[in-house]
């Protein structure tokens, strides 16, 4: 039996953070990963796919020179793509640089599938590790995958076949219309992959507000993309080559994408008094499941983000170690479809903002100062306000997760409409875009 003060169970973003935060404040912790120390951002989330983002809009740019600054040829070549991944990014889904920069700071790493067996109590393989301190769990998720018929067993991609892959395919079809599914999507298309997008809700990005669904659907499709939303795949088949049925229709591809969401696995848990039933781990705003037991990551279910975990795991080491910390606050989360035009959003969306019984009022705009100069009509902001400050905000256009900036500190710090109305906005920029939606603030009702 191995004794720590710490065992963090998940070497992901958070766990990785608040694992290292604790080794420099002295304590001795166990970190336990069966897969890779840094977790789904650095190998196939983050970094790669925003490699490839990068590479699909220089594509983009080229592609809208003429009318704007001449006449361009643009010849798409996936193998610079994939071999800065592999080089750059994933340094070849290996690991070893996380994994010694934790062991250098003093932490202690376990490798192999980690199972709560009891009270701060982790068992590896044949090791039973024991916490003094407590238990950080930072378990993640995982893809989620539909149960279609004739799906199981056929070559899906995910999206770590997607990130990893050395060519392009012919053919594709994207089960799912969220961020990720999108991202991908334009990608692949802008490298020459005919793309077919399956969506079972009413609009694209259907967390986000209709509005910018329905955007970039337009967007898409006038890149050639086909967009089906509100329907579902009942069925698969693989000979070769994919058949998904819709409905009355068969649609045939190389491939598969299936970008259906993600998954927590509480399995084992309950021996802490977790409901392994549950889709996540419920917490208190220090991150506290149970006496010596904290969570943080994905699987406490506020949103798959990088930028939540490392939050959250901030917040935990600070609480194990008995420091004052402020609680965790979910009002500003932002987030950003790095599609092109970028999708920002921050806090509320109208429909959850009307569903907590607020006041709600709406302005939106659809012009900026700056979109005609940038040869663009793709643009939309869209705020939503409750007792006169913003609780919610969403930004489409080039720059769309930059402008969103502003508007996460307008939510985060409650920041008056009317303060906001007295601002200069600097001209000509995607940004003064807020001036005009702020103008367009009014009170509608809705259901």
């Amino acid at each position: 039996m191995d004794e720590f003060d710490v065992i963090v169970l998940g070497m992901g973003p958070g766990g990785e953070d608040a694992a290292g935060r604790l080794v420099e404040a002295g304590l001795s912790v166990a970190g336990v990963e069966a897969d890779l120390v840094g977790g789904e951002c650095p190998y196939w989330g983050c970094v790669p796919s925003k490699m490839m983002i990068r590479a699909a809009h220089v594509l983009g740019e080229a592609r809208r020179v003429s009318g704007l600054a001449g006449d361009a040829t643009v010849s798409p070549d996936w193998t610079p793509v994939a071999r800065r991944i592999r080089a750059e990014a994933a340094d070849d889904w290996n690991d070893q640089a996380a994994a010694d920069r934790f062991e250098k700071k003093g932490g202690h790493l376990v490798r192999g599938h980690g199972v709560v067996t009891g009270p701060r109590e982790v068992t590896v393989g044949d090791r039973v590790l024991r916490a003094r301190r407590g238990l950080l769990i930072s378990t993640g998720t995982r893809p989620a995958i539909p149960d279609i018929d004739g799906l199981a067993g056929t070559p899906y991609w995910t999206n770590h076949e997607a990130v990893a892959t050395e060519s392009v395919p012919e053919s594709m079809i994207v089960l799912g219309g969220g961020a990720i599914g999108l991202e991908l999507a334009q990608v692949f298309a802008r490298f020459g992959t005919e793309i077919t997008i399956l969506e079972a809700a009413p609009h694209l990005l259907p967390g986000e507000e209709p509005e910018a669904g329905k955007l970039i659907a337009k967007v898409f499709r006038d890149e050639g993309i086909r967009v089906l939303t509100g329907v579902s795949a009942s069925r698969v088949r693989y000979d070769g080559r994919f058949a998904v049925t819709v409905g009355d229709e068969v649609i045939e591809a190389a491939n598969l994408l299936v970008v259906a969401g993600r998954r927590t696995d509480l399995t084992g848990l309950s021996v802490i008094g977790i409901d392994e039933t549950g889709k996540f781990i419920p917490t208190d705003p220090r991150m506290r499941v149970a006496d010596g037991v904290w969570a943080a990551g994905d699987v406490t279910g506020h949103g798959g983000f990088t930028h939540v975990a490392n939050y959250q795991g901030r917040i935990a080491a600070l609480d194990i170690l008995g420091e004052e910390v402020a609680g965790a606050d979910y009002r500003a989360v932002p987030r950003v479809t790095y599609t092109d035009p970028e999708v920002g959003a921050v806090g509320l969306t109208e429909k959850q903002a009307r569903a907590e019984g607020l006041a709600v009022t709406i302005g939106v705009t659809t012009a900026g100062a700056r979109d005609w100069i940038h040869g663009t009509k793709d643009i939309l902001i869209k705020l939503v306000a409750a007792d006169d400050v913003l609780v919610g905000a969403t930004a489409v256009g080039p720059a769309g997760g930059e402008v969103m900036g502003a508007l996460a500190v307008a939510v985060h710090a409650r920041v008056p409409v009317p303060t906001l109305r007295s601002m200069m906005y600097a001209y000509p920029t995607f940004h003064r875009g807020i001036e005009d939606a702020l103008k367009n603030l009014l009170n509608q009702d809705g259901p």
